[in-house]
């Protein structure tokens, strides 16, 4: 026990005592239960890790390997005492997911058939109009597993090069070869799954002949080109382990898209003015927009304009362009990209002999999904979706996700640069299946029934299992803060946030009482999330420093995947709001599935 000195003014000090952290009452009372005179054995943390861990396969021999990991708390050879089996259960040696599954999915079906980690306008360092254009946020990505970059392709001033720049802003430009050669070095650093490189093309024909050069050249046979233009399925991520895949309109005309986008201009300058209000703008961002209906029911009207679908360059002129083409640049296209005329409806047929990549903005597909929902989930079962931010988000903040993934889209595109709980929500996602940046959709999102049935987003579910989680203490901050970071005169009041990311009917967010005065608050709260779709569910939890005069401080934060989220006490990282682990903040908590 130690005492932390407050400044209150010149002649008047606080002090408080710092307490070392100790079990709460519900892990003593497991240790009594699984332990014989003050010792839990081998044998007996076996059949803990068993019964109150659901590790089913859990041996002896991993018993002991924990005893002697930890033989510097207890009597050396015997067993844990109540102190080493807390500081066991309190440890990086018990996490939230298990880190010894790596890649489990099933990785031989098509590309289609999962969700993929993707990024959106992956050269941005900061905001939509102004940030620079730089390779460090695409080696960024890629380092956190990122598998889709989005590079837009401008002639450089003197008409002779390429450049990567966000079209008709002021964002100044980063050459697409240093792009490339950055793609080539940190592609495969964390995840050797494949490196798909959307290209938004504004180019010259003979630009897009030097482009398929610098491609060819940088990447060599990491590069994946198909043998034939178009494809009855799209091949696998095993199949496609190191390579880097072009996705990508067929070519077309650089004049004709150059003045589209003058037309455009008056849309960035639209979203300059309403990115103020929409921008995640609190310390730890804006809360996730609701999918119970609040944005949807927004629009008065309830169909998709002819005009929207085409609002970021993606219609298909190719046929009518098809004496301008390059040659060379199409034939490394191996995902077709491009909308068809005639609106949606053409835009979500199936075509049985050929699949293809669609884009639609979050707005374009929450308005889709009023009266296409089960088509959009039907398309997806063989063709590629792709979402992206609205033009607006000019702060390069972020959607809520889980409106691509209910209705199977696979690549929900997000600005990566930032920080905010859509972006968290994203981070959480694709931590499942060891971090590989593919998680594979679940069952239903590719079954057809006998009726030729999909699932339907809107369908209102019955509950399927129920996640009881109980928040027992946190610990950490006083490590890795200065005293005086949530407040001037006293330790931190924390309170914590927890509750589920999912399908409407599953989303909801509950918090404990705030502990005052505590660096190591103890809450021993418990909550009930019934689950009416688990396969898409997030695990929200956030920690939060209650301040009455001003806006609360940040704590922490961090999202699982519920369908890996190991049963029984488990010990939770917090990340800063920037997705980075902090070095000693985390919470011990307990779930459990009651079906």
């Amino acid at each position: 026990m130690s005492k932390q000195t407050y400044s209150v003014c010149f002649c008047w000090r606080r002090r408080f005592k710092l307490a070392l952290a100790e079990a709460p009452l519900e892990i003593k009372t497991l240790f009594e239960e699984y332990s014989e005179n003050e010792i839990m054995t081998p044998s007996h943390l076996k059949r803990f890790l068993v019964e109150v861990q659901k590790q089913e396969k859990a041996t002896e021999e991993e018993a002991q390997a924990i005893i002697d990991s930890f033989r510097h708390f207890h009597r050396r050879g015997v067993g844990l005492n109540l102190e080493s089996f807390f500081k066991y259960l309190f440890s990086d040696d018990n996490p939230p997911l298990l880190p010894s599954h790596g890649v489990h999915h099933d990785m031989t079906l098509p590309l289609s058939h999962y969700f993929i980690y993707t990024g959106h306008n992956s050269y941005l360092t900061g905001n939509q109009l102004s940030s620079e254009c730089s390779d460090v946020p695409i080696i960024n990505a890629l380092k956190r597993g990122v598998r889709v970059i989005e590079l837009d392709i401008w002639p450089n001033a003197a008409k002779d090069n390429i450049n990567v720049l966000h079209g008709n802003t002021l964002t100044p430009p980063v050459e697409l070869i240093r792009c490339l050669r950055s793609i080539k070095e940190y592609a495969f650093v964390a995840s050797e799954y494949p490196v798909v490189i959307t290209l938004e093309d504004h180019l010259t024909t003979d630009l897009q002949a030097k482009v398929a050069e610098m491609v060819t050249n940088t990447f060599g046979d990491v590069l994946f080109t198909p043998n034939t233009e178009s494809v009855k399925e799209f091949p696998s991520p095993d199949s496609l382990k190191r390579r880097i895949i072009i996705s990508t309109k067929p070519p077309k005309e650089y004049l004709g898209a150059k003045e589209k986008d003058k037309g455009n201009d008056s849309q960035h300058e639209k979203g300059k003015e309403d990115g103020k209000a929409s921008g995640e703008d609190e310390a730890w961002g804006k809360e996730v927009p609701s999918l119970r209906g609040g944005t949807i029911e927004d629009y008065k009207d309830n169909n998709v304009d002819e005009e929207d679908l085409n609002d970021e360059d993606e219609s298909d002129e190719s046929d009518k362009l098809a004496h301008n083409e390059a040659p060379e640049y199409r034939r490394l296209i191996a995902i077709h990209a491009g909308k068809p005329k005639g609106g949606l409806e053409e835009c979500l047929k199936v075509d049985p002999d050929k699949v293809r990549r669609l884009s639609l903005s979050e707005q374009q597909l929450e308005k889709a999904a009023i009266n296409h929902g089960k088509k959009i989930v039907r398309f997806t079962q063989r063709n590629i979706l792709r979402v992206y931010p609205k033009g607006t988000r000019i702060d390069s903040s972020n959607y809520n996700p889980l409106i691509g993934w209910m209705h199977g889209a696979q690549m929900v595109a997000f600005n990566m640069q930032g920080y905010g709980r859509s972006l968290w929500l994203m981070h959480g996602m694709f931590r499942a299946n060891g971090g590989c940046g593919y998680v594979k959709k679940p069952d239903f999102l590719l079954e057809t029934g006998p009726d030729n049935e999909v699932f339907d987003p809107k369908a209102k579910l019955p509950v399927k299992t129920t996640l009881k989680v109980t928040v027992y203490m946190g610990e950490g901050w006083y490590y890795d803060f200065k005293h005086t970071h949530f407040d001037q005169y006293s330790p931190p009041d924390f309170y914590t946030r927890v509750g589920i990311a999912g399908v409407p009917s599953d989303t909801v967010m509950k918090k404990t009482k705030a502990i005052e005065d505590n660096w190591l608050p103890t809450w021993n709260e418990t909550f009930e999330f019934p689950l009416s779709v688990p396969e898409l569910a997030l695990l929200r939890i956030e920690v939060h420093e209650y301040d009455m005069s001003e806006k609360d401080d940040f704590g922490g934060q961090t999202c699982l995947p519920i369908r890996e989220l190991r049963s029984g006490i488990r010990a939770i990282p917090l990340n800063s709001q920037k997705g980075e682990k902090y070095p000693s903040v985390k919470l011990l908590m307990r779930f459990e599935f009651i079906n």
